[in-house]
């Protein structure tokens, strides 16, 4: 195919991934600086038209690409190199999303892990500044909040409201690399001084989170303690 006709194959086929609609002589003429006359232009459409490179889906001036001209606009005219080198911005938005959204999987299944081993509300904080959580059931079952309904929805709630835990994680100050116990009325927020929490942080690039265990306060501190430090250990190296 020879450059002119090149030219004017791509400028249609970038102009019909902008629009959707037919391209005609004029848009090509406003829109494109391609260094030759209408009648020239509207040749070569011809010409195009008739190798199977654009169609004329209606009696409009307009063409658009087929099959087979999009096929040599990849082959051919399609600069893959810039258009990646254009796209750095984006590019890099991939990799930090693809980075959240496995960094989240990881931490969704530690805190699965946790409640599994543990039979208790077990939670973490994510990158999108949320909490995630589970175990309310756990909870539930338990006879100190079977016999006393209201201080369980207190518990509930607290999770419910999930800027009021995640300030009052971001508040703990718990120092990273050890495990911080809160028992009972040692918890800053009223709803949950029925219970006690197991917390430490956990670590990935420049996020850190926190990761831990709430439960009544009779919980084996020293189990739970041990499971929370291994599964954050293995978060950590996983991340």
């Amino acid at each position: 195919m020879q450059e002119r006709s090149k030219k004017i194959l791509q400028a249609i086929i970038e102009q019909h991934l902008l629009s959707a609609e037919p391209v005609g002589s004029k848009t090509l003429l406003v829109s494109y600086d391609l260094g030759v006359s209408p009648a020239t232009i509207r040749n070569e459409m011809a010409k195009l038209e008739d190798s199977g490179y654009l169609m004329q889906p209606h009696t409009s001036s307009g063409r658009i690409p087929t099959d087979l001209g999009y096929r040599f606009f990849v082959n051919d005219l399609v600069d893959f190199q810039n258009a990646k080198q254009q796209s750095q911005a984006l590019i890099s938005k991939i990799q930090s999303d693809f980075k959240t959204h496995k960094l989240k999987k990881e931490i969704q299944n530690a805190v699965t892990m946790l409640s599994n081993y543990t039979n208790n509300i077990t939670f973490a904080t994510l990158p999108d500044s949320a909490t995630f959580y589970l175990g309310i059931s756990n909870m539930l079952k338990k006879p100190e909040f079977m016999n006393d309904p209201l201080t369980a929805c207190q518990v509930i709630e607290v999770f419910e409201k999930n800027n009021q835990f995640l300030k009052y994680l971001q508040n703990s100050e718990v120092p990273e690399g050890q495990i911080q116990i809160s028992i009972g009325h040692e918890n800053l927020l009223e709803e949950i001084k029925s219970c006690s929490i197991i917390v430490t942080r956990y670590r990935s690039n420049n996020f850190i989170g926190y990761i831990g265990i709430l439960g009544p306060t009779r919980m084996n501190y020293a189990v739970n303690s041990i499971v929370l430090e291994e599964v954050t250990n293995q978060l950590n190296q996983e991340i």
